[in-house]
């Protein structure tokens, strides 16, 4: 028996196990912390330019995407993220007061740190797919999460999805391990490609 390297069964097998390795060299490279912003921005590079006619190869791809990301990366992050989780561990006091106000309080946090997370999300696309500054990419990141509320929040639900399963469902954290973050970055590259196709000067 000989098998075709060229069938779909073979080429949808490489690709599982493509994104399988891709899903666990983003999680190795996100074990320091610091460097979850440049993990992400190499993790949203390679998997857009694959969803683009499954050009490049991801695997290969993404340690020199996640080097040459890293400054631009990592402070977009640290800025973005850092309140982000502030506001996140404000709202648990909040919550906790019984006055009206205080869950009020709690809600504006709630919503204000999901606002900066999904900006960081959009901004490390923006690293992924533009060589701007990180002053610029930081602005326009705000700007598209505030003009894009439908894709944005596509976006937002699918790693909220994810964490969301493995706390109901122990055993998800096998699907997360595997390929969770690697297939979840690909479907939000279809987004991703949209939202920047739509405010591009080129569009």
């Amino acid at each position: 028996m000989q098998i075709d390297p060229s069938s779909r069964t073979v080429h949808g097998l490489s690709t599982f196990l493509a994104f399988v390795a891709l899903n666990v060299m983003y999680l190795v490279t996100c074990l320091p912390i610091v460097t979850i912003g440049a993990a992400t921005s190499a993790l949203y590079e390679v998997t857009i330019r694959y969803s683009d006619d499954e050009s490049g190869r991801p695997v290969a791809d993404y340690l020199p995407a996640f080097l040459r990301n890293f400054r631009r990366g990592s402070l977009v992050a640290l800025i973005l993220l850092l309140p982000a989780a502030m506001l996140a561990f404000s709202s648990v006091y909040w919550f906790a007061s019984p006055s009206l106000a205080g869950g009020a309080a709690g809600v504006v946090s709630i919503a204000a740190a999901a606002f900066l997370f999904a900006a960081f999300l959009q901004g490390e696309s923006l690293v992924a797919v533009f060589q701007d500054g990180v002053r610029r990419t930081l602005k326009n990141a705000l700007l598209l999460t505030a003009a894009e509320p439908v894709r944005t929040l596509g976006i937002l639900l699918i790693p909220v999805t994810l964490v969301c399963l493995s706390i109901l469902f122990p055993m998800f954290l096998v699907i997360v391990g595997t390929i969770g973050f690697s297939v979840g970055a690909f479907v939000s590259a279809y987004l991703f490609r949209s939202v920047h196709r739509r405010h591009s000067p080129a569009a």
